[in-house]
């Protein structure tokens, strides 16, 4: 008996990985871009929903842990763009980030409970990769010229990765209050409180970062039509691309 749920709930959590799997190759599989949104979008739901599942969740309330996680940045053009897809992907799960730059490069400090923050760092990892993979089949003119479009394709790409992952969780929150009589909204309003609590005490002191410029709307609707149209949002698919510091 002891073995029973751990078991089901592994079994649970394959099935939910395999649907997302398929829906994933459905919309990579598709030339219509109305198809391949709606797949995508699915598979956020799919996710959220995973995340938000109550008997789940109340088991998660009783044993997770907070911490904070650092995620490496790098360096050059692109950190900024790069703030915007982890934060994004962050707020989505109810994390709070801040930057640091350091000697080695920048890095994204993201405080959260323990569950989330993997979630949080493997759909990071996975969309920067992707989207760099799209970034680096592009080129302008020049090198400076190349660079702008692909950063702004990156903010493009995080801004719309946002809105998805955003309008699943308000879809999933609401079917919810329904099933759950709003059973469920004071564990979620505690977890966001203790989140929200912990980073202070963790992150002390914080200094506003300098404001975004020099966005181009080419890249950035090009971002967000990716993003859209072609963002896996639950696995890693595509192996990652270096060399994007430059522009070049």
């Amino acid at each position: 008996m002891t073995n029973e749920a751990p078991t089901s709930a592994a079994a649970a959590e394959r099935q939910m990985i395999d649907k997302v799997l398929k829906l994933l190759a459905m919309a990579e599989g598709t030339d219509n871009a109305t198809e391949a949104e709606a797949f995508s979008a699915k598979a956020a739901q799919l996710i959220t929903d995973h995340r938000i599942d109550p008997e789940r969740l109340s088991q998660l309330h009783r044993t997770d842990q907070l911490e904070v996680l650092q995620i490496p940045l790098g360096r050059g053009a692109y950190i900024l763009a790069r703030v915007a897809l982890l934060a994004a992907v962050a707020r989505a799960h109810d994390c709070q980030i801040v930057y640091q730059s350091l000697s080695t490069g920048t890095v994204g400090l993201v405080a959260g409970f323990r569950s989330d923050l993997s979630t949080v760092e493997m759909l990071y990892t996975s969309l920067h990769a992707q989207a760099s993979s799209q970034m680096s089949e592009v080129r302008r003119g020049t090198g400076a010229a190349t660079q702008n479009w692909r950063r702004s394709f990156l903010f493009g790409y995080a801004a719309q990765v946002e809105t998805m992952l955003q309008r699943s969780v308000e879809t999933t929150l609401k079917q919810q209050r329904v099933e759950t009589r709003n059973e469920l909204l004071p564990i979620l309003l505690e977890r966001q409180e203790r989140v929200k609590e912990f980073a202070t005490v963790s992150f002390g002191r914080l200094r506003k970062g300098r404001p975004v410029s020099g966005i181009g709307q080419s890249g950035y609707a090009a971002g967000q039509h990716a993003a859209a149209t072609r963002a896996n949002l639950g696995h890693k698919m595509v192996a990652p691309r270096h060399g994007l510091g430059s522009g070049r």
